[in-house]
């Protein structure tokens, strides 16, 4: 088996303490063991929007990282990129069918899980002007589905942890800030606490609100 690359020096991160997009980022960084030098980006005070945040990602948002030469954007592609570079194949693996499966989930973390239990979250803890009822359906929609789909299988792509479990990982494990129970769903529940139980695994800052209060 290759030993998996180490970077030469500590990866840069910027993040937000209470992103759940930065935390997978921050906790697939702590699984793999790579040194990281984490900074804090000021979203209250519009950080994430001067020019010089903007020369690392023109969208405006977290994260980013920085690798040496590299800078990148969007959490799930740096998933996918720290995987390839730095992860066993496990992570991410390489025969096709196993990358559709790691793939179909990850489109579930920018889709379904973004616009349920995140969205959620937003409403309750930014105050956006979301239909709270809406996304929580949607989050409860989600759930009964991934619920279905881990009595199969510990993990979403199969026996093992990938990054498709650390993409959807955060926003779920924190639904209840938006005011989703995850108390119908014990599956959904037992994968949240596997994932928790790996070597390296750290929380996001839980905050008080919604059924969390």
């Amino acid at each position: 088996m290759t030993t998996p690359a180490r970077p030469a020096h500590p990866i840069k991160l910027h993040g937000f303490a209470l992103s759940g997009h930065s935390h997978r980022v921050q906790l697939f960084l702590s699984l793999l063991g790579l040194p990281v030098e984490y900074l804090a980006v000021n979203l209250a005070a519009g950080a994430h929007k001067q020019p010089d945040f903007l020369a690392l990602n023109r969208f405006g948002q977290v994260p980013v990282i920085q690798d040496g030469a590299v800078t990148l954007a969007d959490s799930n592609a740096i998933l996918v990129y720290l995987a390839t570079r730095y992860g066993e194949e496990r992570w991410l693996p390489r025969d096709p069918l196993h990358a559709a499966q790691v793939q179909r989930w990850l489109s579930v973390a920018a889709g379904p899980v973004a616009f349920g239990p995140a969205a959620a979250r937003l409403v309750t803890l930014f105050k956006a002007p979301l239909n709270a009822e809406e996304v929580c359906g949607r989050a409860n929609n989600l759930f009964a589905v991934m619920d279905a789909e881990l009595q199969k299988a510990p993990y979403l792509a199969g026996e093992q942890a990938t990054i498709a479990d650390i993409a959807n990982y955060t926003y779920i494990a924190h639904a209840p800030e938006g005011g989703v129970s995850l108390a119908p769903y014990p599956a959904l529940r037992a994968w949240l606490a596997r994932i928790e139980a790996l070597p390296g695994f750290v929380p996001m800052v839980r905050s008080q609100v919604g059924l969390a209060a």
